[in-house]
């Protein structure tokens, strides 16, 4: 048997699940590159205890929940319509239940394993992570399944062409001469990038061949920009902020794109269709709107399956 295997990071189920959550992201190295692990466990601690009542009262404002398990789950069902009888598609988290070992526990006679990382783009705060939670998974269940890794697919023609397709259905009865189109990456602390990771080229790059591919149909805005969400603590992170280009955008209508997500998740459903839409009524923005991600797409589903075969 066949195994494609999606993973991610992962969102909480139930307002129980929050303190998981934080908790197990936090105790990451990968997140929190403190070498000591008592050091580590102990700054976890307290990240999670200060930050608990603020994002369950977040989580509640989108139904008590993050939408990032239910959202994969019907997108592996899809994903199962492009299958052979002997493949079969299951999806595992880094933080919250379906955790790795308790999926991969399941599959323990599967010859093959291909692992798509639901990450378009490469950091060792998503990748390497969540493939580190795989290996370490593997040897715990002394699994002896071939395993091959779909490397990160920015720069995928049938993928950005789901994108450009989302983002041309949403343009289509606006007059964009005057909207500005901004692609919304998940920022990361400057010292990671500084460090070596590949993630900031990568999401520009990809704004880049999206540029181009909507400048090809015809699609046309008054500009295209790159903004960073969801920084954390008073390090410098990356730049420019969402925050900082909605502040400063002169005509005041703007359409956002996830761009370092390929399944909604409380980022995208709270933190921009929410919190940012907030931010823009309150500098009496005229439009904002807020594009979902590829999801359960048919069209996603297909490319998952035949990138898996590839």
């Amino acid at each position: 048997m066949r195994l494609i295997l999606l993973l991610n990071m992962g969102g909480p189920n139930d307002l129980s699940e929050v303190e998981v959550f934080l908790k197990n992201m936090f105790n990451d190295p990968c997140i929190l590159g403190i070498k000591s692990q008592l050091l580590r466990k102990f700054v976890a601690f307290a990240i999670t205890k200060s930050r608990l009542k603020t994002a369950q009262n977040n989580y509640r404002q989108i139904g008590g929940k993050s939408p990032i398990c239910k959202l994969t789950a019907r997108l592996c069902g899809k994903i199962s319509h492009f299958l052979e009888d002997d493949e079969t598609a299951a999806f595992a988290m880094n933080y919250t239940p379906p955790f790795t070992k308790d999926v991969l526990a399941e599959f323990t006679e599967a010859s093959e394993i291909v692992v798509f990382p639901l990450y378009p783009h490469h950091s060792i705060t998503t990748v390497t992570s969540s493939l580190n939670d795989f290996k370490k998974a593997c040897r715990e269940l002394n699994l002896q399944a071939k395993i091959k890794i779909v490397e990160p697919f920015f720069g995928d023609d049938r993928y950005n062409e789901i994108i450009v397709d989302r983002i041309e259905k949403s343009a289509r009865n606006l007059n964009t001469d005057d909207i500005t189109l901004i692609f919304s990456a998940h920022s990361l602390p400057q010292k990671i990038i500084d460090a070596g990771d590949v993630y900031e080229e990568h999401v520009k790059r990809h704004v880049q061949i999206l540029t181009e591919i909507l400048e090809k149909r015809g699609v046309k805005f008054k500009q295209t920009m790159l903004a960073y969400q969801s920084r954390l603590g008073p390090v410098k992170w990356l730049e420019p902020s969402l925050n900082q280009v909605l502040a400063e955008l002169k005509d005041k209508k703007a359409l956002i794109y996830p761009i370092s997500f390929c399944i909604d998740n409380s980022e995208t459903v709270f933190e921009l269709s929410k919190e940012f839409k907030h931010i823009a009524d309150e500098l009496k923005f005229d439009f904002y709107d807020v594009i979902a991600c590829p999801n359960d797409d048919d069209k996603f589903a297909k490319f998952i399956a035949d990138k898996a075969r590839e």
